[in-house]
């Protein structure tokens, strides 16, 4: 008798079976493990500000809509018309939205908080009032950090290795910050050469402050530079000039993004001693500037119209913004939908903006976000669980293709011998 042509099919059940497994591991290793950090802290300016502004000081205009219109469809305290960078971060690494400190109200908030307020500085308040420049409130970062030590206290005993054994999870958004630093004394009429001289001072907190929380148990770090401020709606309005050799090719004021650049130099730089003194930590430079940088570059391809550098919400002039004119007041305008717009108040940046940031971030410094994580591109996973699967296909080839002259030798159509009964009798 004529052995079945079609036996090895009989274990195709647990072929499959295996290679699902096989699939789903290589999947793994191809998509984000989360769950490495347990918890974020972030401290900032209005650009990480998830709120404390509004406990500070309730009658801020960020508490109005259109703040909040796009993903919240109500104001939350972010200065955007939506999520920001600190927002994706945490949705990415598999944590809820971080609450601002100020709403805490004591609670025992072990997956993160929020120290950052809009309008902060990384310099005292002091410093200012040396130099008689009006700073409409302290929310320094050595206010933040004092914020953070008696929070750290509610979810950890510090008189133990409890809290440093906590910290070693949790990851540290220091920044944004430093640009109100320059914010304050450029538009109350200072120099150029003047505020320059306080960039290594701004920088020396930034560093001061990351100092403070490697001491207290941190190791994790991004530390984010400034957006590049001469494309900033607002400074574009104030600092508007006739000189056409005074802006760069995407219309943005060229010696404004230059002090940008200055402050994010010397950042890195600082950053480099930091890696260096204390070589157990993992500090990341978050390139705001360069990302944003190439939206304003090359805008289409990202999805937003033409006139990039104007403002989604705010006043009259040509960049839709008015220095009195604020995006919660009664005078403001929303001038279109803010999914097409990079620049939202003159200051901030869409929803839109800060999703791309975030996402590049992620892309960019994958191991960082995710560092149980072996990386297999899809691509190779794809090609791998092709591999697996070629030896089953090339089977069930070769036993179909074996008999398939026998089964159609005859012109009339009629099978010949007996592998014709075989395939009867197993259909």
């Amino acid at each position: 008798m004529a052995s079945n042509p079609f036996r090895h099919l009989s274990l195709l059940p647990l072929l499959n079976s295996n290679l699902i497994i096989i699939c789903i591991l290589l999947f793994r290793t191809a998509n984000p493990v989360l769950g490495f950090y347990e918890s974020i802290f972030s401290f900032g300016d209005s650009l990480a500000d998830t709120g404390n502004v509004l406990f500070s000081q309730p009658e801020e205009y960020v508490g109005k809509l259109p703040y909040g219109e796009t993903y919240f469809h109500q104001s939350t305290g972010r200065f955007s018309d939506g999520r920001l960078v600190i927002d994706f971060i945490a949705k990415s690494v598999g944590l809820p939205l971080v609450p601002p400190y100020l709403a805490s109200n004591g609670k025992n908030l072990r997956q993160g908080v929020n120290f950052a307020v809009g309008g902060a500085t990384a310099l005292d308040a002091s410093f200012f009032e040396e130099r008689n420049v009006s700073v409409p409130k302290n929310a320094s970062l050595k206010i933040q950090l004092e914020w953070f030590k008696q929070h750290l206290s509610s979810v950890c005993n510090p008189s133990s290795n409890d809290c440093r054994e906590f910290l070693k999870t949790s990851l540290i958004l220091m920044g944004e910050i430093g640009t109100n630093d320059y914010n304050h004394p450029f538009f109350q009429g200072r120099n150029l050469e003047e505020i320059q001289t306080s960039v290594p001072k701004i920088i020396k907190a930034i560093s001061s402050a990351i100092k403070v929380l490697i001491k207290e148990g941190a190791v994790t770090f991004l530390v984010p530079g400034n957006l590049p401020i001469g494309c900033a709606t607002l400074y574009l309005t104030v600092f508007r000039s006739p000189k056409i050799a005074d802006y760069d090719e995407s219309g943005c004021i060229k010696w404004l993004n230059e002090f940008s650049m200055y402050h994010n130099k010397l950042l890195q730089k600082e950053l480099n001693i930091l890696r260096e003194m204390h070589p157990h930590t993992n500090i990341i430079y978050a390139d705001y500037y360069s990302v944003v940088m190439k939206i304003y570059q090359s805008s289409k391809p990202f999805g937003f119209k033409s006139g990039i550098l104007k403002a989604c919400c705010g006043g009259e002039g040509p960049y839709n913004c008015n220095k009195s004119v604020q995006g919660g007041s009664v005078d403001a305008n929303v001038y279109g939908d803010p999914l097409k717009y990079v620049n939202w108040d003159g200051f901030h940046l869409t929803e839109s903006a800060y999703r791309i940031i975030a996402n590049t971030l992620i892309k960019e410094h994958y191991r960082f976000f995710f560092p149980n994580t072996h990386i297999i591109s899809n691509s190779t996973y794809i090609l791998i669980c092709l591999l697996v699967l070629l030896p089953i296909l090339i089977m069930i080839y070769n036993n179909f293709s074996k008999y398939y002259y026998i089964i159609f030798c005859d012109k009339k159509g009629k099978a010949c011998g007996g592998a014709a009964a075989e395939l009867t009798r197993f259909m």
